[in-house]
């Protein structure tokens, strides 16, 4: 009977909880992006328009193009690919966003292994 009374609340309660996803507010702006790389923690800042991207990293500025798929999904191509690897297009998708940043996921397209960032607004 405890079982009957319980699974209800649950549902309830699950239900409820929705993660903010207001992807428009991170369109456009300046942000910061910091991850680990071999042990030490590399920031990363871009600044973005509508369908461009400039991102400074490690003292070295690059520029990608942005193709936006919906509301909360791009893909960038980067301008002056110096390799293959870099000719490759990352997929974006942004997962939650809060007051002063987004939670994401990242790939190459095509590619099935994902990995996950945070980025902050700073401007």
């Amino acid at each position: 009977m405890k079982k009957i009374f319980i699974l209800p609340i649950l549902l309830i309660l699950v239900s409820c909880y929705n993660q903010q996803r207001n992807c428009n507010d991170f369109k456009t702006g300046k942000f910061e992006f910091t991850q680990e790389i071999n042990g030490q923690q590399k920031k990363s800042v871009f600044e973005r328009t509508e369908n461009l991207q400039i991102e400074t990293f490690n003292g070295k500025t690059d520029s990608a193009s942005i193709r936006w798929v919906n509301d909360c999904e791009f893909v960038l191509q980067k301008l002056h690919p110096k390799n293959m690897q870099e000719k490759k297009a990352i997929s974006m998708k942004i997962l939650t966003t809060n007051e002063i940043g987004y939670t994401f996921e990242y790939a190459f397209v095509g590619e099935a292994k994902k990995q996950r960032g945070t980025v902050t607004k700073i401007d």
